[in-house]
């Protein structure tokens, strides 16, 4: 397959799970607005912090509220990682490979972009949780088209491998939220309000139900367990690290267990982290500490798959 294409792929899915992941980044807050008992007014600075744009944002908005936020991390053209330019980057990157997509997954992107743009120009903020709810649902209809609708050959599994590398990181970055954003004062620990924000946690994640099947109380160390180590549920970090391994493997054709490149070592080395860790030790560690070491490597796993298997084009073209 060509590297133009497989980056084409690889970044369609990037960038639709990305929109789906930042709505779920803002739904946490909006929940915890409706029904937290108390006021929490300290909660969208850390939300962008969590982006690592904070900075950017203060230059262009000044001191962050929530309108300020939500158009920043959602409706904000000039923003890179905004739900709507990414769904415009998914968009332009869909239509530059129309011929090797299917036209259910083009016609799929192209109304998931239309739908945010007419959003975009009138938005009230009593509509926005229904909102947020479109846009995660379109995220699982593009989901569910591809899977349907494309052959699950190489560049299929390019394409899953971006979305599940995409997804362990935003999952990463949910969780810290709790410590960054959830959390108004440490007196709330172990209280009624300290589970609601653990709840609010899990179901910005879609993991409530599944978390409730398995555990008859809200415990931290519990969500943390789930959401990191639980190789069941989808969007646990564990989880999307081993399937994006597998299509990583059927990438390449190599055999489980060995690598023949720095993407496969890279991936290979952080899931095996995680296939040793228990949760005592992740809290030991420091929650928050560890989490940011998983997104570190998992940015190293995307610029070693980048240049592993994107590179190549121009390195030709410049020799």
């Amino acid at each position: 397959m060509l590297s133009r294409v497989a980056d084409s792929i690889y970044w369609l899915n990037r960038y639709v799970e990305r929109a789906e992941n930042i709505a779920r980044f803002v739904d946490v807050n909006l929940n915890l607005l409706l029904d937290s008992p108390v006021v929490m007014t300290q909660q969208w600075a850390p939300l962008v912090m969590t982006t690592g744009d904070l900075d950017l944002f203060k230059q262009r908005y000044g001191e962050p509220n929530a309108d300020k936020v939500i158009h920043f991390l959602t409706f904000d053209p000039s923003y890179s990682n905004s739900i709507i330019s990414c769904l415009q980057a998914a968009r332009e990157n869909a239509r530059s490979i129309r011929e090797i997509i299917s036209s259910e997954m083009w016609e799929q992107v192209n109304t998931f972009y239309l739908m945010v743009k007419d959003a975009s120009q009138a938005q009230p903020f009593a509509q926005l949780p229904s909102f947020f709810a479109e846009v995660k649902m379109a995220s699982h209809l593009f989901v569910g088209v591809t899977d349907a609708t494309m052959s699950h050959n190489e560049g299929w599994h390019f394409g899953r491998l971006g979305r599940l590398i995409e997804r362990a990181d935003k999952t990463a970055r949910i969780l810290d939220v709790k410590y960054f954003i959830l959390l108004p004062e440490v007196n709330y620990v172990g209280t009624a309000i300290d589970e609601l924000q653990w709840i609010a946690l899990l179901k910005s994640a879609s993991g409530y139900e599944m978390y409730r099947k398995r555990q008859r109380r809200i415990s931290p160390t519990d969500v943390a367990k789930f959401l990191i180590l639980d190789r069941e549920f989808p969007r646990s970090i564990q989880f999307c690290l081993l399937q994006a391994e597998h299509s990583l493997y059927q990438i390449t054709q190599s055999s489980p267990g060995t690598w023949t490149n720095l993407a496969e070592r890279t991936l290979g080395r952080l899931r095996s982290e995680l296939d040793f860790i228990t949760v005592e030790e992740i809290i030991q560690m420091g929650l928050h500490e560890f989490l940011d070491h998983i997104q570190t490597e998992l940015n190293h796993v995307g610029h070693q798959i980048s240049e592993t298997f994107f590179a190549v084009e121009l390195v030709k073209s410049s020799s």
